[in-house]
């Protein structure tokens, strides 16, 4: 995997998002537990940032309409929205966050 440092894993608080953006793509970086996922900081079903939204239970929330996404597959798991959010690979090196947008893993529909 070719990734991106974004930050520091002691940086990322539980629980909480991170807004960054890689190579034009917005990500949102979130800590759960031992686990950090990244997705695309952009709710598939509204132009709103999701790192702007509550992080609980593996998902995120999106702050405008409550759309809550699965943070390890994308998935769309409640209305409005339907369409999945792309994820990407993450990897921890040391304290480094590397994020590879390349290949998403997943893609809009």
């Amino acid at each position: 995997m070719t990734g991106q440092r974004v930050c520091a894993l002691t940086d990322l608080k539980e629980d909480a998002a991170l807004a960054t953006e890689i190579e034009g793509t917005p990500v949102c970086v979130v800590r759960v537990g031992e686990r950090v996922f990244a997705v695309r900081d952009e709710c598939s079903h509204a132009d709103v940032m999701l790192s702007q939204g509550e992080v609980e239970g593996g998902r995120i929330e999106c702050w405008l309409h409550g759309s809550q996404f699965d943070l390890a597959t994308g998935a769309a798991l409640t209305l409005p929205a339907i369409d999945p959010v792309p994820t990407y690979a993450v990897t921890i090196e040391g304290d480094d966050v590397l994020v590879d947008v390349a290949q998403p893993n997943r893609e809009r529909g």
